[in-house]
């Protein structure tokens, strides 16, 4: 049997190296917060971009608060017009993960494309609004595709889409615009929490309810787009490592009840 001392310099030796843990774990957790992008009663923080009009030029009240929720909304349109908007964040960012609750609601605009029928998207590592061109329809970004099912048949959500970029998957550089998640399909004017994890150039994953529905690596420019060959030639590099984040508006109303965001570390 080891003596008193001996026991107490053990306890004591065991405080020292336990202790540096704990404070550890402490300060990951203060790391792990989220942090509000929309605060729930105005758009401060956030910059709107409608095509055919200049930054900040929110056109027909587009995007507003409403009981609390951010308000996608065309009542002032005549027609849509292919007047597709984004609503961008203030920072741009690199390894976090970004949280949406978002739901369907109302009917499309007059003329809004077949396949914008309850559409909207979380768009990533994306362009500045000051640095898209007066009539870009799109930011060159990566879009994870939020879909609304249609009454019959599937219709995933937390897709896939490469507005001016491309991604790799399987190995293999991923060139077509849009691909699938494994998602359910939601209908109606439920409210759908989709999480997307980012980081950096490694990989990019979008997640519902805890699973992984899609995952891909190495999000890059498009050399051959137009719009991605104008930043390239202001000296953007080609792999994409960090970026803005803005949701669209694409013809059909969307309301948006929670967009927060964790910082990961590099």
């Amino acid at each position: 049997m080891k003596s008193a001392s001996a026991l107490a310099a053990g306890l004591s030796l065991c405080l020292s190296l336990c202790l540096p843990l704990t404070l550890s774990a402490e300060d990951t957790k203060a790391a792990e917060k989220w942090i509000p992008l929309f605060n729930g009663k105005n758009l401060d923080g956030w910059t709107v971009k409608i095509r055919g009009y200049e930054p900040g030029d929110n056109f027909g009240n587009t995007f507003r608060v409403e009981d609390g929720l951010m308000t996608v909304n065309y009542d002032q349109y005549d027609e849509f017009d292919e007047k597709f908007g984004h609503i961008f964040y203030k920072d741009s960012f690199s390894h976090y993960i970004i949280r949406v609750e978002y739901r369907f609601i109302g009917e499309q605009a007059k003329k809004g494309p077949g396949w914008a029928f309850r559409n909207s998207g979380i768009m990533v590592h994306g362009q500045s609004p000051e640095s898209m061109s007066l009539d870009q329809r799109f930011p060159v970004s990566i879009e994870v595709q939020l879909l609304g099912g249609r009454a019959t048949g599937k219709r995933t959500t937390a897709n896939l889409c490469t507005p001016g970029t491309h991604v790799v998957m399987d190995g293999k550089l991923f060139k077509p615009h849009c691909i699938d998640s494994s998602s359910k399909t939601y209908r109606g004017d439920q409210w759908v929490t989709v999480e997307v994890e980012v980081k950096g150039n490694q990989i990019i994953k979008h997640i519902i309810d805890g699973e992984t529905v899609l995952s891909y690596t190495k999000p890059q420019l498009d050399p051959s787009d137009a719009d991605a060959q104008k930043l390239i030639q202001a000296g953007a590099p080609l792999m994409l490592e960090k970026g803005t984040i803005s949701l669209q508006s694409e013809s059909h109303p969307v309301q948006f009840r929670k967009v927060e965001l964790r910082k990961l570390a590099p």
